[in-house]
């Protein structure tokens, strides 16, 4: 199997912005670009492969075509393609919201759960993120906050700055701040559970549904502790540097800054996606040569080998 450059699926959502538009070129009539769902084999936006032998063909389309053996050891015993890798453009403040864990979402929505991290790549002066509560509650407490529009002043807020991570496991209360551009990686799932959106209406004049009953089985009602800063400590490697930003059970992340050529191996337990965050180059396996720019993202096959980014860019590079 080749490597995969991949167009993303774009969502236009009511708090999305521009910049996705103007900073990495992608296309579209809407009137925004909420989210860009980069590395995505879900039903609710796939990307698709462009050029090559699997030109036009969904990502997971391409996956079925040449067999499960291309996502890994990691993955043989997962019923679906585990990652959603997406840019996210907030405008305007998220709603405020929860995701389930796996049992939960399994048993009640059908879909995987949803654990997700944060890497921040652009944002305005004074943005903050909402991140859990700022003491510990009842599970009455957070309902009464809810329903008497009080829930803001339980909310933990937390200033952000370029480079920051957050860690986001499932049951954690969390909302994207005014702002902000972001790179997020995530479980495959898109089930999501409002319990405040400032009182927005959309397109069809009606506010947001809520889902308060769903969101208070899956909450975790204490304050959390974790800060903002990377896992790992910024590492040398032959072309640039690397840099752990989140790993959990799900899937790993790193920085790549690079300044020449920088040698990668794709091995049996994981494919590896290349989300490029700035700068240009190319990506080679020495039977393709990909042009590289901002806003490209890549699928390269578990146990596909070495593989060379060369240039002056920065990346994500993403694994199970």
């Amino acid at each position: 199997m080749e490597i995969l450059n991949l167009r993303p699926a774009l969502k236009e959502i009511i708090w999305g912005g521009n910049r996705m538009k103007e900073q990495y070129g992608f296309q579209t009539d809407a009137a925004n670009i909420a989210e860009a769902w980069m590395l995505s084999a879900h039903k609710d936006g796939p990307s698709v492969v462009v050029g090559g032998e699997d030109d036009g063909l969904t990502l997971l389309q391409a996956v079925e075509k040449h067999g499960k053996e291309v996502l890994g050891t990691k993955c043989a015993s997962l019923p679906d393609f585990p990652l959603l890798v997406k840019f996210i453009d907030a405008r305007d403040r998220l709603s405020v919201q929860v995701h389930p864990e796996n049992e939960y979402a399994r048993r009640v929505e059908n879909e995987n759960g949803k654990t997700e991290a944060w890497y921040i790549l652009d944002c305005d002066e004074g943005a903050e993120l909402i991140y859990g509560f700022n003491g510990d509650l009842t599970k009455e407490e957070c309902r009464n906050a809810i329903e008497q529009g009080t829930l803001l002043e339980k909310c933990n807020r937390v200033a952000v700055k370029p480079g920051d991570v957050c860690f986001i496991p499932a049951g954690t209360l969390h909302a994207i701040g005014a702002g902000i551009l972001l790179a997020e990686v995530q479980q495959s799932s898109n089930v999501t559970y409002r319990v405040f959106d400032y009182n927005r209406v959309g397109k069809d004049g009606k506010q947001r549904e809520l889902h308060v009953d769903k969101a208070l089985d899956v909450v975790h009602l204490n304050k959390p502790s974790r800060d903002f800063s990377a896992q790992g400590a910024v590492e040398k490697i032959d072309g640039g540097t690397c840099q752990l930003l989140a790993g959990c059970e799900y899937f790993s992340m790193h920085a790549l800054v690079i300044d020449g050529e920088c040698s990668r191996i794709a091995d049996e337990t994981s494919f590896v996606s290349i989300l490029v965050t700035d700068g240009s180059g190319t990506l080679t396996d020495g039977k393709q040569t990909l042009d590289v720019k901002k806003g490209s993202c890549f699928f390269i096959p578990a146990n596909h080998g070495s593989f060379t980014l060369a240039g002056n860019l920065k990346a994500v590079e993403i694994r199970v």
